[in-house]
């Protein structure tokens, strides 16, 4: 087992390198070790020759710390998914990003001592298709949810795509009231389902693309990449209710985290050897 990595100053544009091409960490990862790696050194050429990068920063790209990439199936929750890659690599493990039971697509799960690095995928922007349906809206903004209202109006493709233009870009986005976001320690969720109403603050969201993909009334289909924080759920809320009659998803499926794909996933039957 690899304990340290020696270092000089001027290897740092190498150690870059062999990051970015062999380990295929993101720009973040990448910033974050050099910073450890030049501070770590400068701290250490005053008695020493070479710098040093101990375990504790280099375990990440071992053997032993895995990172797991995930096609998770539907009706799952991601906590559940953790649960079974632990139980079968008896491993310390947790993901990196929510992905509802409705959902399916790319979890990242870390285990062993990268799952210190958990938050840092946190930052990393994402793709999803999602597959809604107009005319009717519920409190959970997915078909899961209680029916709130219904509506017969019909929308045309042409209104759905001028409605959905106004959504690129910078916005301010509203998380649903069913949701992971924690609002006084608790999460959103819990206090929703205790019958408890609470008012979400706005965050400051991206979306980078939003392509229309199929549309058959009241049903359409559409792909977007968005930064992270960002919930598709609101955003077909939030189209229904540009329309005046509603939306809720009906699919979820992540495509992409970082430079992650979800090409490069497994399913969980086979990840854990059942296949």
């Amino acid at each position: 087992m690899v304990s340290t990595l020696l270092f000089l100053p001027r290897h740092c544009e190498h150690l870059k390198g062999v990051w970015q091409s062999h380990y295929h960490l993101p720009d973040c990862f990448v910033a974050t070790l050099l910073a450890m790696t030049k501070e770590e050194g400068s701290s250490q050429r005053q008695n020493l020759k070479w710098g040093v990068l101990s375990a504790r920063f280099f375990g990440i790209l071992t053997g032993m710390d895995k990172m797991f990439l995930v096609d998770k199936p539907k009706g799952l929750t991601s906590s559940r998914v953790v649960e079974r890659i632990k139980k079968k690599f008896n491993v310390k493990a947790g993901h990196t990003g929510t992905l509802d039971p409705l959902a399916t697509g790319l979890l990242v799960v870390l285990t062993g001592k990268r799952t210190k690095n958990a938050s840092l995928f946190l930052k990393l922007d994402k793709a999803y298709e999602v597959k809604a349906v107009l005319g009717i809206e519920t409190d959970t903004f997915d078909s899961e949810g209680k029916i709130l209202r219904r509506s017969d109006s019909e929308v045309t493709r042409e209104e759905l795509e001028r409605a959905m233009k106004e959504f690129y870009g910078d916005i301010w986005q509203t998380p649903p009231p069913f949701s992971a976001k924690k609002i006084a320690g608790q999460k959103a969720y819990q206090l929703a389902r205790k019958g408890i109403s609470v008012d979400i603050p706005p965050k400051k969201v991206s979306i980078y693309s939003l392509e229309l993909k199929e549309f058959q009334f009241p049903y359409f289909t559409f792909a977007c990449e968005v930064s992270s924080g960002f919930y598709v759920r609101s955003l077909a809320h939030d189209i229904g209710e540009k329309l005046g009659v509603g939306a809720t998803v009906v699919e979820v499926r992540r495509t992409r985290v970082g430079p992650y794909h979800v090409e490069q996933a497994k399913g969980l039957e086979e990840l854990l050897g059942y296949k």
